[in-house]
């Protein structure tokens, strides 16, 4: 049986990707590579929307993120952290592990934040260096008005940071024109790679903040990623096959332009958004996100009894709830690597489940909807 996974990461992988992954090893410190890599930043920097350098390290998200906090603040450094899910906790907990004061904006999960609220909490709170967010808080499925906050933000001496890390590439995230600081992404969401590579994008004022900088960092240290870039290379060794495989998926992501690409993913969401309806099913989070779509569980329905059915059954992975909505929602991504058929597939194999487990529903209803939103769209 084939699995298929839909999950906001690991997502599928393209052929190009997996097949880029198999060839023999190149050795990093060459001109070879640093071919490879220049390509691979300016694709990056076309994702991200901005004109400015990107770097790459070898680490998920979470390690883009510890090196943010490490390259542009000091111990005692006051900053806003937006806490409306897990990752929104994730900063929080990042920046208080690295001496920070952290002042929480906390919203209810499955909420998000107004801009509003930042805008009086920064008029509250005196020497607020910088705001931490997300573009789609995952654990949610919600995601956030980045546009909106930017505006607020950009009237302070603070700074935005940004975790795009699932929404980079699934939404509208135009980093120069909206003027956001700190954008951190991830390999193994929309830019469709297996887990490994995390990427930085730093504003001018963002970059003023590492001259002041006094918490301890070395592998981490923009600086040194800075100087590494100017010659085609990184600091320190490389994941030389992801970031080959990289070059694979941009080219992808670039011949499809990123504009289709993210409006791939909102019609992919709205289908499976319109089908969990049809069926009885709730939708959680507002506003919805187009990497992964929060379905409530209904009575009776136990989840991990219904995400083992979906994977033992019809080799489907969907994802469970985080932290306080463990156990509550499911979660099914429609990010990267899927188009039409990805998400009939999932829906048809959850309305099964769900009737074998003794939900009450008529088969065929949630793939309708989903049709109907599909039909003669040229995804």
């Amino acid at each position: 049986m084939k699995e298929r996974i839909f999950t906001p990461g690991p997502t599928p992988l393209p052929e190009e990707v997996r097949l880029e992954q198999a060839r023999q090893i190149i050795h990093h410190r060459t001109a070879e590579f640093s071919e490879i890599f220049k390509q691979v930043c300016e694709g990056l920097k076309y994702v991200f929307q901005t004109k400015r350098d990107v770097f790459t390290f070898a680490a998920s998200g979470t390690g883009a993120m510890e090196s943010t906090i490490a390259n542009l603040f000091s111990s005692g450094d006051k900053v806003l952290v937006v806490r409306g899910g897990k990752f929104g906790e994730r900063w929080s907990d990042i920046g208080r592990s690295f001496g920070l004061e952290v002042i929480p904006i906390d919203v209810e999960w499955g909420k998000v934040v107004d801009p509003e609220q930042i805008e009086e909490k920064l008029k509250e709170e005196k020497n607020i260096k910088a705001v931490f967010t997300q573009l789609v808080e995952t654990s949610t499925a919600v995601v956030y008005d980045i546009e909106g906050i930017s505006k607020v933000v950009r009237k302070t001496p603070a700074i935005l940071v940004v975790d795009a890390i699932s929404g980079l590439g699934a939404h509208p995230l135009l980093t120069d024109e909206w003027r956001i600081d700190v954008v951190v992404a991830g390999s193994q969401k929309a830019l469709m790679l297996p887990p490994g590579l995390s990427f930085v994008s730093l504003s001018e004022k963002a970059w003023e903040f590492t001259k002041t900088s006094t918490l301890p960092k070395y592998y981490w240290d923009f600086n040194k990623a800075k100087a590494s870039l100017e010659k085609g290379q990184t600091p320190y060794t490389p994941a030389v096959s992801l970031i080959c495989a990289l070059r694979e998926a941009l080219r992808l992501i670039e011949d499809e332009k990123i504009e289709t690409v993210i409006e791939r993913h909102r019609k992919l969401a709205e289908a499976t958004r319109k089908a969990a309806v049809a069926i009885g099913l709730e939708v959680f989070g507002d506003p919805p996100s187009n990497v992964v779509t929060a379905i409530s569980l209904p009575e009776g329905i136990q989840d991990k009894e219904l995400r083992k059915k979906l994977k033992d059954d019809y080799g489907v992975v969907i994802a469970g709830g985080q932290g306080k909505l463990s156990g509550k929602i499911v979660r099914i991504a429609h990010l990267g690597w899927m188009d039409k058929l990805d998400i009939i597939g999932v829906i048809s194999a959850l309305e099964m489940s769900l009737l074998e487990l003794g939900y009450d529903l008529e088969l065929g209803r949630g793939v309708k909807a989903a049709e109907q939103v599909l039909i003669n769209d040229k995804l």
